[in-house]
């Protein structure tokens, strides 16, 4: 992009920063608006962002003040994505124009134009695709200079740490090298002076130092005119003489000829480059206030996240039909006002009791009344500075979606001892700032005032009051007023475009609760607070007979509507946080269920797959033997057999993967208390004593075991039947599960000779395998494991046993041997 279009954009943006109307300068400082712009500078990375902050001041104007605003959510979306800033650059508009003026920058100015021109650089790069994304962002970026060969330049004369390289220029590389060969020989020629014999004793030390960029030794006093030399220095106590040997002055000479030659040849190099720097003095100064604009949205971001800060819904001010000269609006549309769950920004969050101000539609001036210190001048301080803050751009501490006037100006009048200046204003001071502010205010302005009317005659104060906010009403200004009158609360009860908003007050404590409610007035409650400080009852009572006893019934009405109130809200409170609870709940339980689900899921699917890998191999190796067999000229009858087994197998992997609850389904409406069923995982058959939803309870002979319902087979009454025809007929099946007690799930052979052990383990084993075990445990010990080898010598080809193996490391480990037997 050229030096041109750059210089566009950045005047573009430069004079929405600093040419946009601003509020009354006395209001800002009355809301403690300097004090928001300081904390925001505390987020900037260098000093012309810094500068920027402090200058920031509102806009009337709708389009700049949601720029702004879009600019902070921008920033703030790319800050919590990822860490984002603008590195290590700094203010380099003084370098710049002492460059462009012929100055010679030091090596450490270079560097910090190195160092802010490759974080320019980066930044481009960053949001070269990110265009969509962040448009506000990147169009401040786009304003960022180029680096214009100046990185280069730079690097190649300097190291990181400011020191001017050998290889800057061949000249500077000869020079050092000289210089280096001839301190060399000089030193070598002083070393001499510091190691002879003769000499060594004169001196103080045996060491080399510099006077006056020349090398000398420490010569003692009392020596002095032994060594032929020139005195270039002495101790401050006058024992020691520096001394310049004569045979040494030449090659001094020469090594200081070398250093002036060096310091002109860097000298010449700096200044070669800062011209290249001066050759781009507007391109780099654009650069850097660009580069500030967008360090300040970035600090603008960080500010919003320590406030916990939302984006506000800003309205421009409209108005319908024509306003002729010194006239009104023929129509003024009333400005919509809604903040919730507002935060004083200077208030610790911990202590700041958040406010609503949300009036009716149509509400054009909100009256607040409480007792002194209760919140009043807080809460006017907090909606006059979030309304600024918000036409700067800033993120308001409230809560999200809150709305907000765009105001062409905001004029405050508060003059307690909760200001600023901690000054108390009189009367005339208040009317003077007030007579200011009526003469400049119209439509569009939003108008402050703490204490309305006091200082003089409360009737005569009153009354004045009325008039000014009568005043108010007329100019179309949108009016927040604090008071004690109460003939302001009845004009705020009887007058349309006005509302009564209190801020309440804990009797029982005695301290203000700094809650604003809208649409109730406030009560002094002097005697209940006089009361409980002690007020003798009579005196009390003499107060109260003098107050209109309608006025007391008032009162005593508008205090049972605010504590009827304050228990619904609770109510509320409360049943708003069961239900958020409850859908919380709600939530995790159903994604712990889901993920479950998909667990299960997840696992049968691989299984199915290894099934139809093992498949899938097995019918490979069929076919491998029906190609051999045929080649052999032998029958295929004995593959037709393992082919239907395939098949059957084929079936139950392709079958799909159920949820858990249909199988179970299935299961149960299929099985009947007192069914024979084949226990899968067991290989063993057994009756069914117990069912549930899931599982059920199998007897095996004696063994009582509990099995899922997915894991259990239903036999017919025919496969049964026919199980006994072929046992009997065999007459060496396994007789009925009933007939033979069963011996339990394991003998223990310890202690006996291997010929007792062996007979032993005999018997045990016709009987468990009589009796239907599927398994049995043999404990035989460790031992020098004779016993062990012998019983699984007679365990190996066993009539009952299909298979045995050693125990795991929860059933005896080599100490015992598990045997499965075989099914009947």
């Amino acid at each position: 992009m050229s030096s041109l279009r750059s210089a566009r954009i950045l005047d573009s943006i430069l004079s929405l920063v600093y040419n946009a109307p601003t509020m009354d300068s006395k209001t800002l400082n009355v809301l403690e608006y300097p004090k928001i712009l300081e904390r925001l500078a505390g987020f900037c990375d260098f000093s012309a962002s810094m500068e920027l902050a402090r200058a920031l001041e509102p806009t009337s104007s709708h389009e700049l003040a949601t720029a702004r605003i879009a600019e902070t959510t921008e920033a703030r979306k790319l800050l919590s994505m990822q860490s984002t800033g603008v590195g290590a650059a700094h203010d380099i508009r003084p370098q710049a124009d002492l460059a462009s003026r012929g100055g010679v920058l030091d090596p450490h100015a270079l560097l910090d134009v190195k160092s802010t021109l490759i974080s320019c650089r980066d930044l481009k790069k960053a949001f070269e695709k990110r265009a969509d994304e962040y448009p506000r962002l990147t169009q401040i970026v786009l304003g960022l200079p180029e680096t214009y060969g100046l990185v280069d330049a730079i690097t190649r004369i300097l190291s990181d740490r400011g020191e001017i390289l050998d290889s800057a220029s061949p000249k500077l590389a000869d020079i050092r090298r000289n210089l280096r060969v001839a301190q060399d020989r000089l030193m070598t020629r002083l070393q001499k002076y510091v190691t002879d014999a003769k000499t060594v004793s004169m001196l103080q030390e045996p060491i080399v130092t510099q006077r006056d960029g020349r090398y000398v030794i420490p010569l003692r006093a009392e020596f002095k005119g032994k060594i032929k030399s020139i005195i270039h220095d002495q101790s401050s106590s006058g024992a020691t003489l520096f001394i310049e040997p004569l045979p040494v002055v030449e090659a001094n000479n020469e090594i200081r000829e070398l250093q002036l030659a060096q310091r002109d040849e860097e000298r010449r190099i700096l200044a070669e480059v800062s011209a290249q720097v001066g050759e781009h003095v507007d391109e780099l100064k654009y650069g850097v206030e660009n580069l500030a604009v967008l360090d300040l949205a970035f600090a603008k971001a960080k500010y919003a996240e320590e406030l916990k800060a939302s984006e506000p819904v800003l309205h421009a001010l409209k108005v319908a039909g024509s306003k002729l000269e010194g006239s009104q609006p023929s129509s003024i549309s009333v400005p919509t006002l809604k903040i919730i769950e507002a935060r004083h920004p200077l208030i610790n969050s911990q202590q700041v009791v958040p406010i609503d101000v949300d009036p009716a539609p149509g509400t054009r001036a909100v009256v607040i009344t409480g007792p002194n210190t209760g919140g009043k001048t807080v809460s006017l301080k907090t909606v006059g500075l979030l309304i600024a803050m918000a036409q700067s751009g800033l993120h308001i501490p409230a809560q999200s979606g809150s709305e907000l006037p765009c105001f062409h100006s905001v004029y405050a009048d508060i003059g307690d001892e909760q200001s600023i200046e901690q000054s108390l204003s009189t009367f005339s001071g208040h009317i003077t700032n007030i007579i200011r502010i009526l003469k400049i205010i119209d439509h569009r302005s939003l108008v402050i005032f703490d204490e309305l009317g006091s200082g003089t005659d409360p009737q005569e104060g009153a009354a004045i009051a009325r008039a000014i906010l009568s005043h108010l009403l007329e100019t179309g200004a949108m009016t927040l007023v604090a008071t004690h009158y109460p003939e302001l609360k009845t004009f705020a009860h009887g007058t349309e475009g006005v509302v009564n908003a209190s801020l309440e007050f804990d009797i029982k404590t005695l301290r203000p609760t700094y809650k604003l409610t809208l649409g109730l007035p406030g009560r002094s409650n002097a005697l209940a607070i006089a009361q409980r400080l002690g007020l003798p009852q009579s005196i009390i009572d003499s107060a109260k007979a003098e107050i209109n006893p309608l006025d007391l019934r008032a009162d005593k009405l508008l205090d049972d509507i605010r504590k009827e109130r304050n228990r619904t809200s609770r109510e509320r409170e409360k049943l708003e946080k069961a239900r958020n609870k409850l859908e919380t709940q709600t939530r995790d339980l159903e994604k712990r269920l889901e993920k479950i689900e998909d667990e299960r899921r997840d696992t049968l699917a691989k299984a199915r797959a290894e099934g139809e890998l093992e498949v899938a191999v097995l019918k490979s190796n069929i076919d491998s033997m029906k190609s051999q067999l045929k080649k052999a000229s032998q029958p295929l009858q004995a593959i037709k057999a393992i082919e239907e087994k395939m098949e059957k197998m084929e079936e139950k992997v392709e079958r799909p993967v159920e949820r858990k609850s249909e199988q179970l389904t299935k299961n149960n409406q299929a099985l009947k208390l007192g069914e024979r069923v084949t226990v899968s995982t067991l290989n063993a058959e057994g009756l069914v004593t117990a069912l549930s939803e899931s599982d059920a309870e199998v007897q095996i002979g004696t063994l009582r075991v509990r099995a899922r319902l997915s894991d259990l087979v239903r036999k017919s009454g025919e496969q049964k039947a026919e199980n006994r025809d072929q046992r009997a007929e065999s007459g060496g099946g396994r007789t009925s599960v009933a007939s033979t007690k069963s011996p339990g799930m394991e003998v223990d052979l310890r202690g006996l000779m291997s010929e007792d052990a062996l007979d032993k383990m005999e018997k045990y084993l016709e009987q468990a395998f009589l009796s239907g075990l599927p398994f049995v445990r043999i404990i035989h010990g460790k031992g020098t494991g004779k016993l062990r080898q012998a019983v699984r010598e007679a365990l190996r080809g066993h009539e009952y046993v299909s298979s045995f193996e050693e125990g795991g490391s929860t059933e005896g480990g080599e100490g015992v041997t598990v045997a499965k037997l075989k099914s009947g």
